[in-house]
């Protein structure tokens, strides 16, 4: 007597059709995902390509390392203002600073303030989201001789700006 079954009454047969079929639907929200909101520039400088390197221009944070240039950075969204306030190194407090507040992942939200000196440092209207992090970079308005950076995590509302390099060499 011969007792053998339909394939389709095996649980392996549809074991194996339920992960290739998950398999295909998480691949195409994977797709939706990472196309929906847009491209993704998490480096926002100018990079110079060769062959598979990728080379940017770190003259403007050596510049500030050697300068021992700090500032910090502060939010009040109550009274709609930021404000850099310089805290080592010789600024000019006459000029004018621009400031870059940067999406880490979408280029369309990035914002970038020029601050206008104030009595304790720079300042500017304006009222960012702080529902997610920021990558900041603050600049001379006029020449960008130099450069510091800093990150302001979600719901923060002031931070640290410093050179990216510490002893003043690329």
């Amino acid at each position: 007597m011969d007792t053998r079954s339909s394939p389709w009454r095996q649980p392996v047969v549809w074991l194996m059709l339920l992960m290739v079929g998950l398999v295909v639907v998480a691949g195409i929200a994977m797709v939706v995902v990472a196309t929906a909101d847009g491209p993704m520039d998490a480096v926002p400088d100018a990079v110079q390509r060769t062959g598979q390197a990728q080379q940017a221009d770190l003259d403007p944070d050596a510049h500030a390392a050697r300068l021992q240039l700090a500032a910090i950075m502060r939010m009040d969204g109550e009274h709609g203002f930021v404000e850099v306030l310089p805290v080592s190194g010789d600024f000019d407090h006459a000029a004018p600073l621009r400031l870059h507040l940067q999406h880490p992942a979408r280029a369309d939200a990035d914002l970038v303030l020029t601050l206008a000196p104030h009595e304790t440092g720079w300042r500017a209207n304006a009222t960012p989201s702080q529902d997610h992090d920021w990558l900041l970079r603050l600049e001379p308005a006029s020449a960008p001789t130099w450069r510091l950076q800093g990150r302001l995590p979600r719901h923060q509302q002031a931070t640290r700006l410093g050179p990216a390099l510490h002893d003043g060499a690329p």
